[in-house]
């Protein structure tokens, strides 16, 4: 497939159109379109401006430069409702942003701004329960940390070295965790609830760290992970207590809103750490069902969102490396949605709306 193709390629699935859909759409033969892809034939200049209206991107998206090679890591599992259509949206979505990403990371670094930052990613061998705890404690002490809450975890995510996105997905999408060029990356689902997120992360983040054992229940060994990882037994314990009966939904979603860890997730971590009985966290589960709160739980927690890419691109606009058409299209908005800086008289500096 030639380079154009590919492009078509990737602008058409993240549409989530077939070849047939995409042809009538601008009006050609199901084998046009097939052969623009495997580079056959080139269109013209007229079929060129349809082919980008009806896959609502620009002309020149067909010529971009910025190659990424991306791929899914081997823990993403997607659920059975998620068509092959929607796979392919996801991954060449998460492609095109990519580009954009990588694009001005290169800009930053080649005029000496902020580099790209290195993957800490350390590995660990689990093969007990205990382990895993074990090693969300020492990333905690790796990354410095602490025991508290962590207050943005998709920040700490990008500081550490793991890019992240987080876009409107499939329902039966929650994240998944790939590779683009060598670049850990996780992108998760903007529908989600925030603390189901959060967690979902901390999981990803698991799959990125852990070396489990054959033996071990892979799922519940990256959940027990997560649970760990955003709250540590120490503050479990703290919290909790060391031994209890039942918990109370109110002290619940306090909990909640401190930890950004859903009610669930906190009746599963006092088991995990036997401060509930199964028996304790059975009745819990039941009354949670009880109420619909198994469904939609009070209290509900934003999305954090990432920032990095967004921070490095007004960096660039700041010191002129990129000009405001540049600066709207590596972050998908037009030029009249983009903030600038300017100098007031007294020398300070004013944000102004375009």
């Amino acid at each position: 497939m030639n380079h154009f193709g590919e492009r078509l390629q990737q602008a058409r699935r993240m549409r989530r159109l077939s070849q047939r859909d995409l042809a009538a759409a601008v009006g050609v033969s199901f084998q046009a379109i097939s052969k623009y892809e495997t580079g056959q034939d080139m269109p013209g200049s007229a079929i060129l401006l349809r082919l980008a209206q009806a896959l609502a991107v620009k002309p020149d998206f067909f010529f971009r430069t910025q190659v990424v090679n991306i791929q899914v890591a081997p823990s993403y599992r997607k659920k059975a409702s998620l068509g092959v259509k929607e796979c392919d949206h996801l991954l060449e979505y998460a492609r095109e942003w990519m580009e954009r990403y990588l694009e001005v990371e290169e800009i930053a670094a080649t005029h000496q701004q902020i580099p790209p930052v290195n993957a800490d990613l350390p590995t660990y061998d689990v093969a007990t329960i205990d382990e895993v705890e074990n090693a969300a404690n020492e990333l905690r002490e790796r990354w410095d940390i602490g025991h508290d809450a962590i207050e943005n975890l998709t920040e700490l995510l990008e500081d550490k070295g793991i890019k992240v996105g987080v876009f409107e997905g499939p329902e039966g999408f929650d994240a998944m965790t790939l590779i683009a060029n060598n670049s850990p990356v996780i992108v998760g689902n903007a529908a989600v609830p925030g603390d189901r997120l959060r967690f979902t992360f901390a999981h990803e983040l698991g799959h990125r760290v852990l070396h489990p054992v054959k033996e071990m229940d892979i799922e519940a060994t990256f959940h027990r992970f997560a649970g760990a990882f955003l709250v540590p037994e120490k503050m479990a314990r703290y919290e909790l207590g060391s031994v209890r009966i039942r918990l109370n939904f109110e002290e619940l979603l306090l909990l909640k809103r401190k930890y950004r860890m859903s009610m669930a997730a906190w009746i599963y971590r006092a088991k995990d750490l036997h401060i509930l009985s199964e028996h304790g966290a059975r009745r819990m589960f039941q009354d949670l069902s009880r109420y619909g709160y198994r469904k939609i739980e009070p209290g509900e927690i934003s999305t954090e969102l990432p920032t990095r890419m967004e921070r490095l691109v007004y960096m660039a606009l700041a010191e002129q490396l990129i000009s405001r058409t540049k600066a709207a299209e590596l972050l998908r908005k037009s030029p009249l949605q983009m903030f600038t800086s300017e100098q007031d008289n007294d020398g300070t500096s004013a944000m102004l709306y375009h």
